[in-house]
């Protein structure tokens, strides 16, 4: 059974993406609350990505013109930076902004962190591992344009029993292969 430590907050991570076809990934830092000792993880329990153009102000269909995309993923275990199929054990979110031939963007998350885990996780997907890894990639961009992805993760330290923690950690060390 998973115990909440603390109230849910957000942790913030941007990506940003400059070349075509050329995924980066970025790291978001967990170990100020993943403690193995303790029996401490974090519950995620939504992600938001958020999609801006080289500046704030700028616009997002003209960086990655008609007819193309970009997504956004973020696992608990570190892929490679390479996306990564929705049957990996390691995927956390994963989400894509499309623009069509009119510019109109259309964004989308194809999985939600709260299908994740038993019902003692009060409905959040848990990490024990102290980083997750957040990676993005376009089809396209516009020259001396960049895409920027922010990750907004909405998240809370939970103590977990021995058997919990055990299954998580060696579910983990198996999707790790």
């Amino acid at each position: 059974m998973a115990t909440a430590k603390t109230s849910s907050f957000i942790l913030s991570e941007r990506v940003t993406v400059s070349a075509a076809a050329t995924p980066v990934t970025g790291t978001i830092d967990l170990g100020a609350y993943v403690d193995v000792a303790d029996r401490q993880a974090i519950a995620v329990e939504s992600v938001d990505f958020i999609w801006q153009a080289t500046t704030p102000a700028s616009e997002v269909p003209a960086v990655l013109g008609a007819n193309n995309g970009a997504f956004a993923q973020i696992t608990d275990l570190n892929r490679g930076g390479v996306p990564v199929f929705a049957d990996d054990r390691a995927l956390v979110a994963s989400g894509q902004l499309y623009c069509d031939v009119g510019l109109n963007p259309t964004n989308s998350m194809d999985l939600y962190p709260d299908n994740y885990g038993p019902s003692s996780a009060q409905g959040a997907r848990l990490v024990v591992n102290d980083q997750m890894y957040f990676t993005c990639q376009a089809n396209a961009i516009a020259a001396a344009s960049a895409l920027n992805v922010i990750a907004r993760i909405t998240c809370k330290v939970v103590k977990l029993s021995n058997k919990d923690w055990m299954a998580i950690a060696i579910q983990s060390t198996a999707a790790d292969n």
